[in-house]
């Protein structure tokens, strides 16, 4: 087991408070991710429109493949960043999903549609 566990509550309260400015920064990036998700799975979905796009999509089925995996996971992505809005207008953006303590700024900054604190997104994945 990795012993080296970042806890986000360890740190003191200036390193986990978001400021105003934080949180509207962050409802920005969230707002513009939001926007490149749903372009990307308009462009995954729509039909092919020229000679080079219709061959494309005659291809080997693993390259079909890559294209519903890329979609699948945009959707995901698209879905974590709508919840990390609702969280926002809710105003319980940055709570930890777990154990309810705040998930620190640093995190946030990197990772903005983040439900957990790091230690347990840790757990999370140990559990896999």
């Amino acid at each position: 087991m990795n012993h080296q566990i970042i806890d986000d509550r360890a740190t003191d309260d200036r390193a986990t408070a978001l400021s105003i400015e934080d949180f509207a920064a962050l409802r920005a990036s969230l707002h513009e991710q939001l926007l490149f998700r749903q372009e990307q799975l308009q462009q995954l979905s729509a039909p092919a429109t020229t000679r080079a796009d219709a061959r494309l999509d005659r291809q080997a089925a693993s390259q079909i493949e890559v294209r519903v995996q890329l979609a699948a996971y945009a959707r995901m992505v698209l879905a974590d960043v709508e919840a990390a809005l609702t969280r926002m207008d809710q105003g319980h953006y940055g709570t930890c999903r777990l154990c309810r303590g705040p998930v620190g700024r640093e995190r946030l900054m990197i990772v903005p549609q983040a439900r957990y604190c790091a230690r347990c997104q840790q757990v999370r994945e140990a559990g896999r």
